[in-house]
């Protein structure tokens, strides 16, 4: 029996070489414009304050026209598309990294929100939806009244 001395990079290659060989059986068949072209999410942030729950999504290069907001059965979704817009040929390119195509998100909304004053703004690759609170549903103070006495209350 020989002794082979253990080379820990070896492991890695191999690791590699099974990665190669799982995507090129995953991606043959595909045109290249497919892959190009596949789905991507847009990274959000929801935050709240006394007042109102707001989300911002991140969509660069994503039209008005290209974006749907809806809001049904306390959902609010969000989908649009992300269009490839060929300023060169395909064969000029030399990296590809942007997604591009189409995306869906959606969000389970709390029953305190008043749909009917939702606001959308999208500025500079920036969707931002307002979600104003219901205004009973609000933090209010409760002022604390003094305890009567029984002794007090059968001397009336």
């Amino acid at each position: 029996m020989a002794i082979i001395r253990w080379d820990p990079f070896r492991d890695m290659v191999t690791l590699r070489e099974k990665m190669n060989r799982l995507f090129e059986d995953q991606f043959s068949g595909r045109e290249e414009k497919d892959i190009m072209q596949g789905t991507w999410t847009p990274s959000v942030d929801i935050f709240e304050n006394e007042a109102e729950l707001v989300l911002t999504a991140e969509l660069p290069g994503v039209k008005e026209e290209d974006l749907e907001i809806k809001i049904e059965d306390n959902t609010l979704s969000l989908s649009g598309e992300r269009k490839f817009e060929k300023e060169t040929k395909e064969e000029n390119y030399h990296r590809i990294e942007r997604s591009y195509g189409s995306f869906y998100r959606s969000f389970t909304l709390p029953n305190f929100i008043d749909h009917e004053k939702i606001k959308a703004e999208h500025e500079n690759g920036l969707l931002r939806i307002t979600m104003p609170k219901k205004p009973e549903l609000k933090a209010r103070k409760v002022k604390v009244l003094k305890a009567v006495s029984a002794d007090k209350e059968k001397s009336k």
